[in-house]
């Protein structure tokens, strides 16, 4: 059943009460009663008696909806026995919701002719044709599924085969190490020389003679200082040319 086909189906919708509606009577309670209007079709509740500002009614209507039509007009009045009856509040109930779901429990708000609020008015509206959720006929997107991803072989080629494992040469025998004398606890230096061997030169003998006195005395007596002129083997003596004047003879 689509949105749209509502013509001639069933709507069913109950008033169950209203609370805080203006009061109209000054001096006792006032008698509340609600009219319920589609279309040309209008429902009447029974007369609340001193109701006053929460009445209780809890009364079904049955309407025929029509096609294009999708609102309720709810009129709350005060009932009176000598005079007119006194307007309380009026407002609209849309009816997109319980269409679509199939069920709408509100409490809509009145208005006053000025505009101002007048209270509120509880109405369950139930449709018993709504679209379910499981009875849709809206095709649904097929679920999606990871494509598989082709797999390439990892070598060209076969793999080669594996070598022989590495055979762990077996461990030889712990290598001892060379035991050393124990560390003497005296200094490894000699205390003097006579740890060292003999040389194999022995000293010079002493002289039998007594040394000779130093500086040994000459027979001859020393030259006079200082000492004479050598006459030169290589020029006769003067006068040399170039002298100016020529020494006297």
């Amino acid at each position: 059943m689509s949105i749209t086909g509502i013509q001639g189906q069933l709507l069913e919708v109950t008033v169950v009460g209203c609370n805080k509606l203006k009061d109209t009577e000054w001096i006792s309670r006032q008698d509340p009663y609600v009219c319920v209007e589609y279309g040309s079709t209008k429902f009447r509740t029974r007369t609340c008696t001193d109701g006053g500002k929460n009445p209780t009614f809890q009364e079904k209507f049955v309407f025929t909806l029509i096609e294009g039509l999708r609102e309720l007009n709810v009129v709350v009045w005060n009932s009176n026995t000598l005079t007119y009856d006194d307007f309380i509040g009026s407002g609209k109930v849309q009816l997109q919701k319980v269409i679509s779901q199939g069920f709408d429990d509100t409490a809509w708000p009145l208005q006053t002719k000025t505009g101002r609020y007048a209270g509120e008015v509880r109405l369950i509206v139930h449709y018993s044709n709504a679209i379910k959720p499981g009875t849709s006929f809206t095709p649904s997107a097929p679920p999606y599924i990871t494509p598989s991803i082709p797999q390439a072989p990892l070598y060209s080629t076969a793999p080669p085969a594996p070598a022989a494992p590495y055979l762990i040469p077996s461990p030889a025998a712990p290598y001892a190490p060379p035991a050393y004398p124990a560390p003497s606890p005296y200094s490894s230096y000699p205390p003097n020389s006579a740890g060292y061997p003999p040389s194999p030169y022995s000293a010079p003998p002493t002289a039998a003679y007594p040394p000779p006195p130093y500086p040994p005395t000459s027979a001859y007596p020393p030259p006079p200082y200082p000492p004479p002129p050598q006459s030169s083997s290589y020029y006769r003596p003067g006068p040399y040319p170039g002298m100016y004047p020529p020494p006297p003879y």
